[in-house]
C-alpha cells in the first residue's frame, strides 16, 4: 500500500499554497496532492462564465510568498488560474499532483498512526487505498458536483435555455438575446455587466438587494510602489495596506453600521443618479458584512445600468412561463436565456466519509479547535478561509500552523495529535462554525459543520490580526492538543503532554 507522510486533498488555491509551505518548512516530509478533477485550480478552473473574477484584491488573495505582478488588482478568473499554475510549476509542486483522484473515504487507525485514504481513480472500476500520517484538507467548502438551484414553479414550461453558472456551456451564444439573471450575489453582479456587452438586454432579478461597493480594478499605490521598491517590499506593503483597510471596514460594520450604510448608499447614488430607486434596489434589510459585500470593479455594474444595457428588478418569482419569468407583482420578464445565479451547495470537508478507529465521524458533534482541527479527530487540519476578507489570508496562516505542528511532532518523536476538551471546556455554549453571518448559503448547512465554543482555543475568530497571534505565535503545546506515539489500545491510549514549540513566523 502506497504511503506518503502527508496527503493534501485539493489542488486549488489552498492546496498549492499548503504544498509550498510544506516544501519550505517541512522539507523532510513527503507529500502528494489528490485532486478529483482533471486539472488544478479549483474554483478558478471550474467556473467559466463570462466575466468570472475575484471579489478580493490579488495582493491579499495572492500568496504571501509570491507577489502579484499584474497591473489589475481585481483580477479575472483566467489570470488567477495562470498565477496558481505558475506557482505550482515554478516550485515543482505540479509533480506531486495526482489528477482524477477523488477521495471518498478516510479512516484513521491509532494502532499504526495512519490514515487509510480510499480514492476513486479516474474510470477504474475499483477504488484504491493510499496511506499517510497526516491529512491536509484543502478541498474548499462547496460541492463541485452541483450548484444550489431552488425549485422554480413552471420551469418545464420555459422554451428557452436555463443555465447555472457552475455548468457554463462553452458554446453558449447570447449575442442579441434577452437574458434574465436570477440572483443578487457576486456571480449575478459579475455576469450582468459582462453579458450586457453582447446581449440585447440583461435583467438582474433579485428577491432582495445586496450591499455593493465599487473599487478601481487597478491599485495605483501598488503599481507605484512596484516602480520604486524591490518587488517583495512593494508587495508586502500593499498587502499590509489592504489587510488593514479590510479589517477597518469590517470593524466599522460591527461598531457603526449606520454610518457605513450611509457611506455605501451615498456612493451608489452618486453612480446611478437621483432618478434611480436606490432604496428599493440597493438597500438591503441587513447591516453591511452580515453578508459579504459585493465588489464592483470600476463601477461596471452601475455603468451598464446607466447606459440602459442592464436593469435591476427587485421582486419574487411567481412562476416561469413559456417566454420568461412572471413576478409576484404580475410583470412578465421576457427571456431567451435564464441564468440561475442562486449560489452554492456547501459540503463539510469535501463530503468525505471519515472514520476514526472504526467509528464514523459526525462533524456536527465535534468542536472546532482554532477553526482548523476538530475534537477527537487526529492528524487532520482543515483549511477554511475568511468570509470577511480574502480566503488566502487564512489559508496561508492555516498552512503555516500545520507546518509548526508537524515540526513539533517530529522534534518530540510523536506520531499522533488530537484536540480534546479539558474539564473547563465541557460546559461551553455552542455557536455555529461561522457566526454573525446571515448569508443563506451558509445558514442552510451550518448545522452540519463543527461547533465553535465560547472561549479560546475553541473559536473560529474570522479575525486576521487575532489569527496571526493565535496561529503563528501561540505555543503548539497548549494543554488542549494531546500527543502520543502509535498506540495499541485505541486513540486515547498513551496520550501525554510534550515540550515547547519553536515559532515558525510567516515571511
Amino acid at each position: 500500500m502506497e504511503y506518503t507522510d502527508v496527503i493534501i486533498v485539493g489542488a486549488g488555491l489552498s492546496g498549492i499554497g499548503a504544498a509550498r509551505h510544506l516544501q519550505e518548512h517541512c522539507p523532510g516530509r513527503s507529500y502528494r496532492i489528490l485532486e478529483g478533477r482533471p486539472r488544478m485550480g479549483g474554483t478558478w478552473d471550474l467556473f467559466r462564465y463570462p466575466g468570472i473574477r475575484s471579489d478580493s484584491d490579488m495582493h491579499t488573495l495572492g500568496y504571501h510568498f509570491r507577489p502579484w505582478r499584474e497591473a489589475k488588482a481585481i483580477a479575472d478568473g483566467p489570470a488567477i488560474l495562470n498565477y496558481v499554475r505558475n506557482v505550482a510549476a515554478e516550485e515543482g509542486i505540479d509533480r506531486h499532483i495526482h489528477y482524477r483522484h477523488r477521495v471518498i473515504r478516510a479512516a484513521w487507525d491509532s494502532r499504526i498512526a495512519r490514515w487509510s485514504v480510499t480514492v476513486q481513480r479516474g474510470d477504474e472500476p475499483e477504488p484504491v487505498t493510499l496511506q499517510c500520517n497526516f491529512l491536509l484538507m484543502c478541498s474548499g467548502y462547496y460541492s463541485y458536483d452541483k450548484g444550489h438551484t431552488p425549485e422554480f414553479p413552471g420551469r418545464e414550461r420555459f422554451s428557452g435555455t436555463v443555465i447555472h453558472p457552475q455548468y457554463w456551456p462553452e458554446d453558449l451564444d447570447y449575442r442579441g438575446r434577452k437574458v434574465v439573471i436570477i440572483g443578487s450575489g457576486a456571480t449575478a453582479m459579475t455576469l450582468g455587466p459582462a453579458m450586457a456587452e453582447k446581449a440585447a438586454k440583461v435583467t438582474m432579478l433579485q428577491r432582495s438587494p445586496t450591499w455593493v461597493v465599487s473599487r478601481p480594478e487597478k491599485d495605483v499605490v501598488a503599481n507605484f510602489l512596484r516602480q520604486v521598491l524591490p518587488e517583495r517590499w512593494a508587495y508586502a506593503l500593499t498587502r499590509w495596506k489592504n489587510v488593514a483597510f479590510q479589517q477597518y471596514v469590517y470593524r466599522r460594520s460591527r461598531t457603526r453600521p449606520e454610518k457605513l450604510k450611509k457611506m455605501l448608499l451615498k456612493r451608489v447614488r452618486s453612480e446611478l443618479g437621483p432618478e434611480f430607486d436606490v432604496e428599493k434596489h440597493f438597500t438591503p434589510a441587513y447591516n453591511p458584512w452580515d453578508q459579504r459585500l459585493c465588489l464592483v470593479p470600476d463601477a461596471d455594474l452601475f455603468r451598464a445600468i446607466r447606459e440602459g444595457r442592464m436593469e435591476v428588478v427587485t421582486d419574487h418569482i411567481e412562476t416561469f412561463t413559456e417566454k420568461g419569468v412572471r413576478t409576484r407583482s404580475g410583470d412578465e420578464l421576457e427571456a431567451d436565456i435564464i441564468v440561475t445565479a442562486t449560489g452554492l451547495d456547501l459540503v463539510v470537508l469535501g463530503d468525505i466519509d471519515f472514520r476514526v478507529d472504526g467509528e464514523p465521524v459526525d462533524f456536527s458533534r465535534t468542536w472546532a479547535y482554532k477553526g482548523l482541527m476538530f475534537s477527537g479527530v487526529p492528524n487532520l487540519v482543515f483549511t477554511f478561509g475568511y468570509i470577511n476578507a480574502s480566503w488566502t489570508l487564512r489559508a496561508d496562516l492555516t498552512a503555516a500552523w500545520a507546518c509548526r505542528l508537524l515540526n513539533h511532532m517530529t522534534r518530540e518523536g510523536v506520531t499522533q495529535c488530537v484536540p480534546e476538551l479539558r474539564e473547563q471546556d465541557r460546559e461551553m455554549t455552542p455557536r455555529p462554525f461561522i457566526d454573525d453571518f446571515s448569508a443563506n448559503y451558509m445558514k442552510r448547512v451550518m448545522h452540519r459543520f463543527p461547533r465553535q465554543g465560547d472561549h479560546a482555543p475553541w473559536l473560529n475568530t474570522q479575525d486576521y490580526r487575532k489569527d496571526r497571534e493565535l496561529l503563528l505565535k501561540a505555543p503548539i503545546d497548549d494543554g488542549v492538543l494531546q500527543f502520543s506515539g502509535a498506540t495499541q489500545g485505541g486513540r486515547h491510549a498513551g496520550v501525554g503532554h510534550v515540550g515547547s514549540q519553536q515559532l515558525v513566523e510567516e515571511k
